[in-house]
């Protein structure tokens, strides 16, 4: 089977656009590929962190993930798996000053970090971690990489490196792993839905996947939808859009169509209501069934860790051995134990 590597940032509670952006497809491809994923807690240090709220949010992830349908086979965490940062350093003088500053996350990061105080401390990480994430994908020798075009800039420079490393050695040792361009569909704010969801523009702009009925149903009921006059004129705003594409995502293919077919019906009007009324009964569903298989999870807790950690450390192995190889090729020394 082919292999994919994929992964995640420990850095809070998963939302609907991290499931339906992502984690959704995850397990779908489960049934298709040798499937890698990722908890990158090394990742999540980049940007001004709290070490004890990293633990806790690794975990939480990791027990997030497993409530969504990722199998525990497939998961590690990215710190137990050391390998990675000791290729991303190899990787380090296989890249260029001048690659990474043409990284475009780099400034909206940095920028990220110093609103409100020009003079917040940046990392070296932060400027240097697409090195590390090309470690993360070549490590594995991973096929395929689901990525969204924000990704596609990061995963072009792994495969750079992957390029000047077998030049440099003089053999074809990694195959340069290829974008996966999923069907996963990109949910937007619901109080500004020109941008997209994310827990960093504030509460109103989010819906967890645990999110209280009362809640979800209050954050949909006030999501922003237009003007007024748009359906007259048949144009979509961006926040009927949004919601449709909720709809769609969440499962109600039948009724999405449904109502579509209302809202294009020049002879009828689709009222909003009803239409976040449906929305709001998909994403409860959602909630609840996540709700109830995390509730499971949680009531052994212990079994779980260690179930994640076993299967990190056989994970560890193929890391392990991509690692041997690559310093051999390097010309570097090997431990041996």
């Amino acid at each position: 089977m082919k292999r994919i590597l994929s992964a995640i940032q420990p850095t809070g509670e998963i939302h609907f656009g991290n499931y339906f952006g992502a984690v959704q497809n995850w397990v779908k491809l489960q049934d298709e590929f040798q499937c890698v994923y990722g908890v990158v807690d090394y990742h999540a240090m980049t940007m001004p962190y709290s070490p004890s709220k990293l633990r806790e949010n690794t975990w939480d992830l990791i027990f997030s993930l497993l409530a969504l349908g990722i199998k525990p086979e497939n998961l590690f965490i990215q710190s137990l798996v050391p390998e990675h940062t000791e290729l991303g350093w190899i990787f380090n003088c296989f890249c260029s000053y001048g690659e990474l500053s043409r990284m475009t996350q780099f400034k909206d990061k940095s920028d990220q970090v110093k609103e409100g105080d020009k003079d917040a401390f940046i990392s070296a990480g932060l400027f240097d971690y697409p090195v590390l994430q090309a470690a993360d994908i070549l490590i594995y020798k991973a096929d395929f990489v689901p990525v969204g075009k924000d990704q596609e800039q990061h995963l072009e420079l792994a495969r750079n490196i992957a390029t000047r490393f077998n030049n440099t050695v003089g053999k074809e040792y990694f195959v340069l792993p290829e974008a996966m361009f999923s069907e996963a569909l990109k949910v937007r704010s619901l109080a500004d839905p020109t941008k997209k969801m994310s827990k960093s523009l504030g509460e109103k702009h989010y819906i967890s996947i645990f999110e209280e009925e009362k809640s979800l149903r209050k954050k949909v009921g006030s999501a922003v939808t237009d003007a007024g006059d748009e359906q007259e004129r048949g144009i979509m705003s961006p926040g009927i859009e949004n919601l449709f594409i909720m709809l769609k995502a969440g499962g109600k293919e039948e009724l999405h169509r449904h109502m579509m077919e209302i809202y294009k019906d020049p002879a009828s009007k689709l009222s909003y209501k009803d239409l976040k009324e449906a929305v709001s009964d998909t994403l409860v569903d959602l909630t609840s069934n996540f709700a109830e298989k995390r509730k499971e999870l949680n009531a052994n807790k212990k079994e779980i860790k260690n179930q994640i950690k076993e299967s990190a450390a056989n994970i560890r192995k193929i890391a392990q051995e991509t690692l041997k190889e690559v310093k051999e090729l390097s010309g570097l020394q090997n431990v041996r134990f």
